[in-house]
C-alpha cells in the first residue's frame, strides 16, 4: 500500500518518540495544524516540508514519496530531539539548570580529555 505524505508525517513523528503538541513546538506550529496534516485535514506544502526536513534530518525522497531512507546519512541525533523536547516542557529557572550542568559536564570532559591526552 503506498502511503501518503500525511501517513509519512506520522510515521516520522512517531518513531522520533513525540506527541504531536512536541512535535509542532519543535516545528514552531500548533498542534492541531499537525493533528490536522496527519488525518489528511490540511494539505502539506513546500514549507512544511522543508521545516521537516532541516528540523529532523529527513530524506526529502522518502518524505514526499515514500523512496529511500527517512533520514539522510545527516540524520538529527534522536536523542538530541528527545532533550530538546523535554527542555522545552520546562520552566525557564530548570532550563537555565540544564544549560548550567551541561557547561559543567562539557568542562569535566575536556579536562578528562587533557588528562588523557598527557598520559
Amino acid at each position: 500500500m503506498d502511503y501518503s505524505i500525511n501517513q509519512r508525517i506520522k510515521e516520522l513523528r512517531e518513531k522520533l518518540g513525540l506527541n504531536q503538541r512536541d512535535f509542532s513546538k519543535l516545528l514552531a506550529l500548533s498542534g492541531g495544524y499537525i493533528a490536522g496534516v496527519e488525518v489528511n485535514l490540511r494539505k502539506v506544502n513546500d514549507r512544511l516540508i522543508k521545516l521537516i526536513i532541516s528540523q529532523f534530518g529527513v530524506n526529502e525522497d522518502w518524505l514526499r514519496i515514500g523512496k529511500g531512507e527517512i533520514f539522510t546519512k545527516k540524520k538529527t541525533d534522536e536523542k538530541a530531539v528527545r532533550i530538546l523536547s523535554l527542555y522545552n516542557d520546562l520552566p525557564p529557572h530548570f532550563q537555565d539548570v540544564v544549560i548550567g550542568t551541561i557547561e559543567l559536564l562539557r568542562k569535566a570532559n575536556d579536562t578528562e580529555k587533557k588528562q588523557k591526552s598527557k598520559k
